[in-house]
C-alpha cells in the first residue's frame, strides 16, 4: 500500500492481485482559509522605561496603516506575567488549529542592565483578550547555566516535522557570542520539554540575536541581527529542516538602509505574494518597513506606512474580521480605523445557503453546504446564528452523514429549513441532499439536534424525467393558505405539496414546472404582495457565470411567467466577484425589506483556481429591491455587504 498526494487529494493505492486500485479521499478545508485573513495585529513594546516595557496592540486593515488599541497603553500587565516586572520583544503566532494564539516575550527590565535577564514569558489565548502565562528561567531550570548572561527575543514557530511548537531565542554565556537556541514547548505551552539546544551557529564566529523564522514554499528563512568585520545588520540563512543543522548562509546584509537596525520581523501580506520585513532603527528611535517578493531583496516603503504610535521590536499577525471585532469590542475602535467588509459573512468555505428568521429565538440562521472539499465530498452540515445578519456564531455540526443519517454517507449538499408552529410548539424541518437523494430531519430548536427520518424522502426522479439529479430541495409555506411545498431538482424543476407531517409528499400533487433553458438547479420560492417568485441558478457552479434568474406565478405550483429582464444577480468583473448563485431570500419580519443570501467564488483567489473554484465558495448577503411593478431589480454583488437592518 502506498500514499500519494496529488492536486489537493490524498490517494490511497493498494496492490490487489496484480492491479493497482486507488481510492480518492477529499482533502479537508484548512482550519483558517487565506481568504478570511482580512486585517493585521501588531504586537509591540515602546521603549526602555519600565512603563514602556509592556505588550501593546495595534490593528491595521491593509498591513501599512496601523492604529493603536487602548490608546497605546498596555493590554497586559507586565507585573502579572513576568519575574522582572517588564517584558520586551513580544512575538505572536496563530496556532495550527486556526483559533488559538501563542505569544512569547523577553522577561526583562532594561534599567537593570542588558545582561540582567535569564527568563522568558510564555502566553496562550483562545480569544486574544484573556491570556494564561508562565515564566521560564533558563538558569534556574537547567544545569550548566551558571555563566548565562541573557535570554533575548524568544519566538515561536510550528515545526511540522516534529508536530510541535518550537520556541527559539538567543543566549549569551560568559564572553562567548550570542547563539540561537531552541526547545519544544509542552502541550500546554507552559514549559519547555527539554534542555535548550543550539539551532543555528554561523560558520564564521559572530553574535546572532533577534532571530526570526518564516517559511516560504519548502524553505525556512532565518533572519537575525549579526555583525563582524563586514559591518552589522540583518542576514539570512535557509534550511529545509529546522533541526537538521544544515543551514545555507547568505552573506549579504538584506536591510536596505545604512542606519543601525535590530529586531527584524517578517510577515506576508494577506492574499498576496509580497512579504514585509520591518525592523527597529534603535539608535534613531525610528521604525522601518520594507517589502520583498523573494525574501532576499528588500525595498524601503516608508511612504506607504503610517502609525499613530512609536513601536519597538514586535511582530505582525493576520486577523479575521471576527477577531478584529473582538479586539475593538474590548479596547475600543481607534479613530481613523476603516470599516471592514461584511462579505463574506461566514469564515471558511460554505455554499448553497438557506436563510431563516426564527420566531422562537428571534435570531437569523444560515444553513449552508460545508464546502472546501474536493469534488463536493463533504459529509456534514452546520448552522450559524446571528442577531443582526452581520455577526455570526458557529452553532456546530447539526447533522452528520453516516452517523446521524444511516442511509447515506457522502455528498452533503444544499439544505433548506422551515419553522412551523405545531400544537403551540415550534418544530424545525430540515431538508437536505445526501448521495443525490433528499432526506428530512426534525428538531425542536433551529440549532438542533436534528433527528433524521431514517430513509430518503425522495430517492428517484419524477415520472417522465430521464436526466438530472435529485438534489437541491427548497421548502416554502404559502402565507395565504398555510400549506407547505417542496421543490427540488437539477436539470428539472419539480414541486409537490407536503403533508401536514412535513415529512412526506402528497404524491398526487407532484408537478414539473417549466422555466426556460437557463434553469440548472437551486430553486428558491418566496411570496411578496400577491406574487410568487421562483428563483434558480443558471450554468454550472464551477462557472464564473453561475448566476440567478427568476420567474413569477400566481400559485405555488405555477405555471411560470418569465419576465423579459429576469437576471437577479451575476458576476461583477470590476470588483473581482464571480460565481454568484444558489441563493435564498430573507424578508425582515413585518417589513417590506429583503435580502439575498448567496454564494460566490472564494475572493480573491477563486477566479484563478479553475474548476476547483466550484467547491471553494463563500457566503454573502446583499440587499434585494423591487421596482414599482413588482419586478426584481438586478442586485449588484458587493464586498461591503450590509451594515445595518431595520429594527
Amino acid at each position: 500500500m502506498k500514499l500519494v498526494r496529488l492536486a489537493g487529494r490524498l490517494i490511497v493505492c493498494m496492490l490487489l492481485s496484480g492491479f493497482s486500485v486507488c481510492l480518492v479521499k477529499a482533502q479537508n478545508p484548512p482550519m483558517l482559509a487565506e481568504k478570511d485573513k482580512v486585517a493585521y495585529l501588531f504586537v509591540y513594546f515602546t521603549g526602555n522605561r519600565i512603563a514602556e516595557e509592556a505588550i501593546r496592540f495595534a490593528i491595521s486593515k491593509d498591513g501599512f496603516q496601523y492604529f493603536a488599541l487602548n490608546n497605546n497603553n498596555a493590554v497586559i500587565d507586565s507585573k502579572k506575567i513576568s519575574s522582572s516586572g517588564g517584558v520586551r520583544d513580544p512575538h505572536i503566532i496563530r496556532g495550527e488549529d486556526g483559533k488559538s494564539f501563542y505569544m512569547v516575550a523577553t522577561d526583562m527590565v532594561s534599567a537593570k542592565g542588558w545582561d540582567s535577564n535569564r527568563a522568558m514569558t510564555l502566553m496562550r489565548s483562545n480569544d486574544l483578550i484573556n491570556w494564561t502565562s508562565s515564566v521560564i528561567n533558563i538558569q534556574q531550570k537547567y544545569k550548566g547555566q551558571e555563566d548565562l548572561k541573557r535570554v533575548w527575543a524568544p519566538q515561536t514557530i510550528y515545526d511540522a516535522e516534529a508536530g510541535k511548537y518550537m520556541i527559539y531565542w538567543s543566549m549569551k554565556h560568559g564572553d562567548k557570542h550570542d547563539i540561537v537556541y531552541y526547545a519544544y514547548a509542552n502541550n500546554d505551552f507552559t514549559a519547555l520539554e527539554a534542555e535548550p539546544k543550539p539551532l543555528f551557529i554561523p560558520a564564521a564566529p559572530a553574535y546572532n540575536i533577534d532571530a526570526d523564522i518564516i517559511k516560504k514554499d519548502s524553505l525556512y528563512y532565518l533572519f537575525r541581527k549579526t555583525g563582524g568585520a563586514d559591518g552589522a545588520g540583518i542576514k539570512v540563512a535557509t534550511t529545509a529542516s529546522l533541526t537538521s543543522g544544515k543551514w545555507n548562509e547568505h552573506e549579504q546584509y538584506v536591510q536596505p538602509t545604512k542606519l543601525d537596525v535590530e529586531g527584524s520581523s517578517v510577515f506576508k501580506l494577506n492574499n498576496s505574494g509580497t512579504y514585509i520585513m520591518m525592523y527597529d532603527l534603535f539608535k534613531t528611535h525610528g521604525f522601518q518597513f520594507t517589502k520583498s517578493q523573494d525574501l532576499q531583496h528588500f525595498e524601503i516603503i516608508d511612504q506607504d506606512v503610517k502609525m499613530d504610535f512609536k513601536p519597538r521590536h514586535g511582530t505582525v499577525m493576520a486577523l479575521t474580521r471576527t477577531e478584529v471585532e473582538t479586539l475593538i469590542y474590548k479596547w475600543g475602535k481607534p479613530a481613523g480605523f476603516p470599516a471592514l467588509n461584511n462579505n463574506p459573512v461566514l469564515a471558511g468555505y460554505f455554499a448553497d445557503p438557506d436563510v431563516l428568521y426564527s420566531h422562537k429565538t428571534k435570531k437569523y440562521y444560515i444553513y449552508p453546504t460545508s464546502d472546501g472539499f474536493t469534488d463536493w465530498k463533504g459529509t456534514y452540515f452546520k448552522t450559524f446564528s446571528s442577531p443582526d445578519l452581520q455577526h455570526w456564531k458557529d452553532e456546530g455540526v447539526i447533522l452528520q452523514l453516516g452517523k446521524d443519517v444511516s442511509w447515506a454517507d457522502r455528498n452533503a449538499w444544499a439544505p433548506c429549513i422551515e419553522e412551523k408552529k405545531i400544537k403551540g410548539r415550534y418544530k424545525y424541518f430540515y431538508y437536505f441532499t445526501a448521495a443525490q437523494k433528499i432526506g428530512v430531519a426534525v428538531a425542536d430548536d433551529p440549532a438542533g439536534p436534528f433527528v433524521d427520518l431514517g430513509k430518503p424522502l425522495i430517492d428517484e426522479r419524477p415520472e417522465g424525467i430521464k436526466r438530472g439529479q435529485v438534489i437541491d430541495p427548497d421548502v416554502f409555506t404559502d402565507p395565504k393558505t398555510g400549506k407547505s411545498y417542496l421543490y427540488w431538482g437539477n436539470g428539472f424543476m419539480a414541486a409537490a405539496e407536503l403533508n401536514s407531517d412535513m415529512t412526506s409528499l402528497k404524491k398526487e400533487t407532484v408537478t414539473i414546472l417549466h422555466p426556460d433553458k437557463t434553469f440548472r438547479e437551486g430553486t428558491y420560492v418566496f411570496y411578496r404582495k400577491g406574487t410568487y417568485y421562483f428563483l434558480w441558478s443558471e450554468n454550472d457552479t464551477r462557472d464564473a457565470d453561475y448566476r440567478v434568474r427568476y420567474a413569477t406565478a400566481t400559485s405555488p405550483l405555477g405555471p411560470l411567467t418569465i419576465p423579459k429582464e429576469n437576471l437577479v444577480i451575476a458576476k461583477d468583473t470590476a470588483a473581482g466577484i464571480y460565481g454568484t448563485g444558489h441563493n435564498s431570500i430573507l424578508q425582515i419580519p413585518g417589513k417590506d425589506e429583503w435580502y439575498i443570501v448567496y454564494h460566490r467564488f472564494d475572493y480573491p483567489n477563486g477566479i484563478h483556481m479553475g474548476r476547483s473554484a466550484g467547491y471553494n465558495r463563500e457566503i454573502c448577503i446583499d440587499k434585494l429591491e423591487f421596482n414599482a411593478d413588482g419586478s426584481i431589480k438586478q442586485v449588484k454583488p458587493t464586498h461591503a455587504g450590509i451594515h445595518s437592518i431595520s429594527k
